[in-house]
């Protein structure tokens, strides 16, 4: 029983870096000046979202980030991260505020 338990866990987390690099593909970037670059990439799941491992969405949803920046900005970094997250909590309470 304990190896089909590992076995699961293991072909869940590899379908969710699958699903993950797959949309990380699909993202595209345009240099603008050195240095700086015109990104668009998909948004980061919310479920995910404040896990350890936050996962991307399916490009098709069309929950694209439009960004201008670094060229080596990380769509699954900290920065990211904490950027999504406080979007998510400000949408949240407007939502709780307009009850």
């Amino acid at each position: 029983m304990k190896g089909a338990k590992s076995l699961l866990s293991i072909l869940v987390l590899t379908g969710t870096v699958a699903s993950s690099a797959a949309a990380w593909a699909q993202s595209s970037s345009v240099v603008i000046a050195p240095g700086y670059c015109h990104k668009k990439f998909p948004a980061i799941r919310e479920e995910t979202l404040f896990s350890s491992r936050p996962v991307l969405k399916d490009p098709t949803d069309g929950d694209i980030v439009d960004f201008y920046g670094s060229c080596d900005y990380d769509p699954l970094g900290k920065e990211e991260i904490q950027v999504q997250r406080s979007a998510l909590r400000r949408d949240r309470k407007s939502w709780h505020d307009k009850d």
